[in-house]
């Protein structure tokens, strides 16, 4: 009877198990980003920007060797564990081995060799993506606000502003990317849009205005933090026309997960047309680091006159 009940629980314990582990499989599957097979990315077309095929290579090389690694410390484990197994009757301690020099040296070098090779293909990518010395043809100082987004476009000088959004379950009027003819998740039109020229290097000058947030276009592979009073600055060049879901991804207080934004990659034609709907709107000059959060765009440009006078 006993027996019975301990294989019933543990059947139900290796039932619930199967099932977390199939929900947790099917989850991973929903998310606003396309895949090209387990790869980020998108069927369609080829990479977002610049630098997503270089991230993509180093994601999958590091995994790749964490892959390779790992089946071969669990297959020595297994295989130890196998044979060297306690057998029936055996009552006899193996032999203890102890300063073995060679083995020492070993498992001290193959880690060190290891670390050195993920380090220097890291330091050579990332010195690649954080380049910002080259000369970009649009320059966009992205100004970071709890809750929300405020864009100046520096060489055309105008502005975008974004407002907080206080209830994230009320958006649902995703853009539609024209690309696909779907609607893009993560995106909304009630949030402040950012649109870039596609084949045009974009040179972002991220500034916050109160406290750390994290400017990250997931599409993009990339993002970065903005911190107060430490401007920093991220070179890249969209390549991909289409519609993508940004956010804040550092927890920046109550209303964190409202901070969203759109990102639109257009053709340069297009991209004018909506500098000079800006225009248009009377959206001209540029928006101060130091205007509060709970002013609005008219505001804003009026405080910045101000500040200016």
């Amino acid at each position: 009877m006993h027996s019975q009940t301990t294989h019933s629980r543990w059947r139900n314990r290796l039932l619930a198990v199967a099932v977390t582990a199939g929900g947790l499989l099917a989850l991973s599957g929903c998310t606003a980003q396309e895949k090209r097979g387990f790869l980020p990315g998108y069927e369609d077309g080829g990479p977002v920007t610049d630098q997503t095929d270089r991230t993509t290579h180093l994601w999958v090389g590091s995994w790749t060797a964490a892959l390779i690694i790992g089946v071969a410390v669990w297959g020595l484990i297994i295989w130890c564990m196998v044979v060297y197994r306690r057998r029936k009757g055996d009552n006899v301690l193996p032999v203890q081995t102890r300063y073995h020099m060679p083995l020492e040296i070993m498992y001290t070098a193959v880690p060190l060799i290891l670390i050195g090779a993920l380090f220097f293909f890291t330091a050579r990518d990332q010195a690649v993506l954080r380049d910002v010395s080259g000369t970009p043809d649009v320059t966009i100082q992205v100004l970071a606000k709890q809750w929300s987004w405020d864009f100046n476009y520096v060489d055309e000088d105008v502005y975008e502003s974004g407002v907080q959004v206080n209830d994230v379950g009320e958006l649902h009027q995703s853009l539609i990317d024209p690309s696909t003819g779907k609607a893009e998740p993560g995106t909304d039109e009630a949030l402040p849009t950012l649109v870039l020229p596609a084949g045009k290097k974009v040179l972002f000058d991220l500034q916050s205005r109160d406290v750390i947030h994290s400017f990250w276009v997931p599409a993009f592979l990339d993002k970065m933090d903005i911190i107060p009073g430490h401007p920093n600055q991220w070179e890249v060049t969209p390549l991909r026309e289409g519609v993508y879901a940004g956010k804040c991804a550092e927890l920046c207080g109550e209303h964190h997960s409202g901070m969203l934004f759109n990102v639109k990659i257009v053709s340069p034609e297009e991209y004018d047309t909506y500098i000079q709907s800006l225009r248009d709107k009377g959206q001209e000059g540029q928006l101060g680091v130091d205007l509060n959060r709970s002013q609005d765009g008219g505001t804003a440009t009026a405080a910045s006159s101000e500040g200016e006078n």
